[in-house]
Order: structure tokens, then sequence, then C-alpha cells
């Protein structure tokens, strides 16, 4: 995948500054009926999570990688762990790992952390070497093989023994299907659920499509590495830039994220997770996306649960992506969304975790079971957010009774704080 390919670093070119010019007409161009929706979106619910506990596992070439854990309460373990087999036999419980993205870090995963360890599971997340809270390789380590002996490593230290269900958003399923390619045997025997969100198994070119990844590639063909590889020897002139351009910032994070409003609170959050990866970082990762084919890894998830979980409106993975996904492995459930982008575990949160829960259960009774998942048949849905909707509308319709009847005078909801994981 060449730069001028690619929505995300299109968003950090459009940060500069090269279109602040324009920034400030493109974002009054936004329907107000829209901004309406994000206003009454916003809830406030804490972006945040503290960890149970926090681990540094050093890989073999000595990049310490900076990893959390969840843990459930004995409560919930007990009421996850009841009746999934048939005999009545208490189900061993799998460890969930989680594997953000590109540009992104284990913040990404707070809404899902929460709602996996109430269900009552042990939730690993990791970042990514280069991202978050993780130290960096060198440049020639970037590459997808890398980081799926990075999450190689983490299993190994943290999860050494028992069941395993794999959760990996765009560049984390791919280091899940790396992982697959070099350790099969540890996949085929302990992985019992996998879920591909918003990724691709590579064979076909990412980003192609939409106005304003259209804009982005422009954006980058224009600046490239040579722009961002002299910004990354001074972080504080780009952090003095981003300051200028929040609001063109927000916009290009907001358009190429999302397809649908979102609390503007979760808009800033995106915005300073993939935008507080090192420039350096992000340029040198680009070149492990050109001729990224990993098809011949996904046979090695036949033994599990598998969900294939993506945006309608992803500009970045779209649904074609995840098809080829679903081709290679037999019984891949494909749910694909309305009005969901590319970073669809923040805008349609309440959604992924509940077909996330169902997997792990299913996964867990298919092992206790010792059910032939591959003989499962395909299933493709395509599904809407009706919760969020109708919460939308019902939120839009409380505020304009208040602004009617005069007992507010504007619709605006007390903001979310935005600490981060």
């Amino acid at each position: 995948m060449s730069p001028r390919r690619n929505p995300v670093i299109g968003i950090a070119a459009a940060t500069l500054g090269v279109a602040a010019g324009v920034a400030a007409g493109i974002a009054a161009d936004r329907a107000g009926k829209h901004r309406a929706a994000m206003a009454a979106l916003e809830t406030p619910e804490l972006l945040d999570i503290r960890p149970d506990e926090e681990h540094v596992v050093l890989t073999d070439d000595g990049v310490a990688l900076h990893v959390e854990i969840d843990l459930p309460t004995d409560e919930a373990a007990a009421r996850a762990a009841d009746g999934p087999t048939r005999d009545g036999s208490t189900a061993e419980l799998p460890t969930v790992v989680l594997t953000h993205g590109y540009c992104l870090s284990l913040r990404c995963w707070v809404y899902q952390r929460r709602a996996l360890k109430e269900a009552g599971y042990r939730v690993i997340s990791w970042d990514q070497r280069g991202h978050g809270r993780s130290a960096r390789g060198e440049r020639d380590s970037y590459t997808i093989d890398r980081v799926g002996q990075d999450l190689r490593a983490v299993i190994a230290e943290l999860a050494p023994e028992g069941d395993l269900v794999l959760v990996g958003h765009s560049m984390g399923g791919m280091t899940m299907l790396a992982l697959g390619e070099q350790d099969p045997g540890l996949v085929l025997d302990r992985v019992t659920g996998a879920a591909f969100v918003a990724t691709s198994p590579g064979g076909i070119m990412l980003a192609n499509g939409g106005r304003v990844a259209t804009l982005g590639r422009l954006m980058l063909e224009r600046l490239g590495p040579g722009v961002l590889g002299p910004l990354s020897h001074r972080p504080e002139l780009f952090t003095r830039i981003r300051r200028v351009g929040r609001d063109f910032e927000h916009f290009m994070v907001e358009q190429n994220s999302f397809a649908s409003p979102v609390p503007r609170s979760v808009v800033r959050y995106t915005a300073d997770i993939l935008l507080g990866t090192p420039l350096d970082v992000v340029n040198d990762y680009l070149q492990t996306f050109d001729g990224f084919d990993k098809r011949p890894a996904l046979s090695e998830f036949r033994n599990a649960v598998v969900l294939v979980f993506n945006g309608r409106e992803d500009i970045l993975t779209p649904p074609s992506h995840s098809e080829l996904i679903v081709e290679g492995i037999p019984g891949a459930e494909h749910i694909v969304v309305n009005d969901a982008g590319h970073v669809i575990m923040l805008e349609h949160p309440d959604l992924l975790n509940a077909h996330l829960i169902q997997l792990v259960d299913q996964a867990t009774r298919a092992r206790a079971e010792q059910i032939e998942v591959s003989q499962q048949p395909r299933v493709r849905r395509i599904v809407t957010d009706v919760a969020k909707n109708r919460r939308q509308q019902r939120l839009e319709k409380e505020a304009a009774d208040l602004l009617r009847t005069g007992r507010a005078k504007t619709p605006r909801a007390k903001p979310a704080r935005s600490k981060g994981a």
C-alpha cells in the first residue's frame, strides 16, 4: 500500500497546515443536523479504564511492549462459565487478546475491554511497537511479520496456557494472520475464536474509495515522507501545527474514521490517539503494506469460531476485504454494519460488544462440546445499529423540547472527559 493510498496518513497530512485556508469553509459545510446529533450523543461517560495489571513484555529484538490486563470479578467469571456445556460441566474460559491497528493504541478498545471484563473474561490489550506506550523498534522492524512475532511474545509471556480468543482491528487483524502463518500449531490448538474487525488479508488495494480518502491521498502525494520525515525530528513544531488546525484535524478524523454521528469527545479521543503516533513510525510502517498478502494463513483459523465485522462505508478496508477473509475460513460469520466507518469499535461500540461477547460464548461452547466449526454454514448479515439510532433520535427530541419550552438555552450536554486508558 503506497502512501497515496492511505487515508489514515491523509489525516496526518491534513493537519500539517496545507489546507488551513480552506478548513473553516469545509467545517462550516457540515450540516447543522449532524452537529446536533453529535451534541445529543454526548454523555458524561469517561473514556477511561484502569487496568488491573500492567506489564512490559520484552521481544527477542529488545523492544519493550506495553501490555494491560483486565480481570473479571469471580462472580462475573462464574456467570460466564455457567451452563455452556450439555453435560453441565464447567467450561474453560478463554483469554481474550485485543490487538489494535495502524496509528492507534490499546486505548481504542476502551468500550470492548469494559464489556468483556463485565461479561466475565480475562482481557489482554497491548500496544504494537512504536504505538502507544510501547517502545520503538529499528526502522526495518516495522513489518507485519515482525508484529506477528510480537503478538506471539505477548501470548507466551501472559497467556502461556489455555484457550484464546484473538480480536484484531485493521493492522491488528493482519498481525493475527502473521501469527497464524508463523505458528500454525498455536492457532489450531489454542485459538477457539477470532474476530477480524475492519481488516484485510491483503491481495487487493487498500483505501480504494471515498472523496475524503482521495483528498488524503492527494495531500500525502504532495507532502509524503519528504515532510513527515523532517517533521518527525521537530515534534514541538508538529504540536503547534496541530493546535492551530484543531478544527480541521477533527473534521478529517471524523470523516475518515466514522460514517455516522459520534460524540465530539470521541472524535477528540480518536484524533489524540491517531495523531499521537510518532510521524517517523507512521512513515516507517508504510512499506509493510505494499504487496501485503496473508490469504494463505486464513486456513489456520479453520478450528476457530470466526467473526468478520466491518463497516459498509469503511474507506480503508471496505467489505470486499472482509469477503476475502470469509472465503478463506469455512464457517465464518460476516457482519456488515450500515452507517459505519473504519474505527468501528468507537463508532458502534455496543453493537460490536454484543457480537464479541456472543463470539466468546460460542467459542467456549464449541470447544466444550467439540463442535466442528468448519462444518458450519457461512453467514453474511447486513445490520443497522438500531439502538444507537433510537438513542440519537430520543436525545435530539429531548433537546428540541427543552429549547421550545425555554427550560434550557442550548441542547448541549456536559462533555465527557477523555483522559485515555
